[in-house]
């Protein structure tokens, strides 16, 4: 079904470039950058590109986990796209009634005609056999010749809060009370910051957030008039055989220009009581999610509370992994663990009740999730943070962020939180 064709090259950010500005030709586009990170929060390729749909997948809420499944099954191939948040009305007896300007399908997947990965110093061309007869063309054209992007005029971006700080205080405030009653014990909060009748050039915009990020779980999605510009540094779940792997984040630290400072602060982040209990909450759920199709026995947790450093931010970050039979589906391990619990909350279902009824937007694709399945029905999926969300034909743009609230939460500290995460969204669009 595809013709696969490798190639050495030498210069790995010219070539990473050029195939990004190659892509913006085609009407559909998924990239995935790991950035070189060469820890396990990495992906398993340096790079993968996917372009231009021969088959695909759109659709709202309804039975979309079957849909999703049905695909896969069908397709046997590669398949690229995404889960938004409110999949959660899928999976259980939930609503999403909140306002929405950016209009991104609930799940989107196509099977792209052309694939092209890079491992170490060598590219992968994987091309499905009706355009096999362009891989040559297509890597000379990537490595012979310039690609110059297309320059959209464009005026810096007026950058707004959907709520106001004292706002963000009194739902904060509410969350607690919820705590305080025994209805929860964390619940993830999310606001949003957003720019009407505004254009960006999404391409030249993810690549300025993409260098002052450089996040393991970066990726560029394109569809139709709709963008995705993502910085994550969060995997949600990846599934490589019948090893199953997440890594939610919970726990955030600034980074110092001083190294004796910076490594004082991811100490402390480290030790934080108040961090670790956010953390050590989700990873119980996780365990929780992954025991549904687990085999008995196979739920570790590798990594506790573990400190990863990156451009903007020290994270803390826990490891969970499960065994899954041969024969359990890949689309319902995801179904059984979605949305991701780093973004919810716990008890789950509750939390997710509560957040929808304090939030002022709806989150779309926000804490969702990219990634790709591989013929074999392995899977690598990101969760949808530190991303500029972007509905070219509206003119809109959306940078949310969020954070967990437990009972020990500082509202003001909170809110610092959520402008440090939002930092790097606001600089290149400022």
């Amino acid at each position: 079904m595809r013709t696969s064709k490798s190639f050495s090259f030498n210069n790995l950010s010219k070539l990473k470039a050029q195939l990004l500005s190659w892509a913006q030709q085609f009407e559909e586009v998924v990239w995935l950058d790991s950035n070189s990170y060469l820890n396990k929060t990495a992906g398993e390729y340096e790079a993968v590109l996917a372009v231009d749909a021969f088959t695909l997948l759109k659709t709202d809420t309804t039975d979309a986990f079957e849909k999703l499944k049905e695909y896969q099954n069908l397709s046997k191939d590669w398949l690229f796209g995404y889960l938004t948040y409110d999949l959660k009305n899928d999976v259980e007896k939930l609503t999403s009634t909140n306002s929405d300007e950016l209009n991104f399908p609930d799940l989107f997947f196509f099977q792209p005609k052309k694939l092209i990965r890079i491992i170490g110093s060598t590219v992968y061309f994987d091309y499905l056999n009706v355009v096999d007869d362009e891989i040559d063309a297509d890597f000379n054209a990537l490595t012979n010749e310039a690609i110059f992007e297309e320059t959209a005029s464009f005026k810096k971006a007026k950058i707004e809060l959907k709520i106001t700080k004292d706002t963000y205080k009194e739902k904060i405030g509410q969350i607690k009370k919820y705590i305080a009653k025994g209805d929860i014990y964390e619940a993830n909060f999310c606001q949003e910051f957003y720019a009407k009748n505004t254009t960006i050039n999404p391409l030249s915009t993810y690549k300025s957030l993409n260098a002052i990020s450089k996040p393991p779980m970066a990726s560029f999605l394109k569809t139709d008039n709709l963008y995705a510009l993502c910085a994550s540094p969060e995997r949600y779940l990846k599934k490589n055989g019948n090893l199953i792997t997440s890594q939610p984040i919970k726990g955030t630290a600034k980074r110092a220009n001083s190294i004796k400072e910076d490594q004082i602060l991811a100490r402390n982040l480290g030790s934080d009581l108040k961090e670790r209990s956010e953390n050590i909450m989700i990873v119980d759920l996780v365990r929780n999610d992954l025991s549904k199709t687990a085999l008995k026995g196979s739920v570790k947790v590798h990594e506790l509370c573990k400190v990863y450093s990156f451009e903007q931010v020290h994270q803390m970050i826990s490891t969970i992994t499960s065994k899954v039979a041969n024969n359990t589906s890949p689309v319902d391990v995801l179904k059984s663990t979605f949305p991701m619990g780093s973004m919810t909350g716990a008890p789950k279902i509750s939390a997710m009740k509560i957040v929808e009824n304090l939030e002022a937007t709806k989150r779309g694709l926000y804490s969702g999730s990219i990634g790709y399945f591989t013929p074999e029905g392995d899977f690598d999926f990101n969760v949808v943070i530190r991303s500029i969300l972007y509905n070219e034909e509206k003119k809109y743009v959306s940078l949310s962020v969020g954070g967990a609230i437990t009972n020990k939460s500082d509202i003001d500290n909170e809110y610092e939180e959520c402008l440090l995460k939002v930092k790097a969204l606001r600089k290149v669009l400022e």
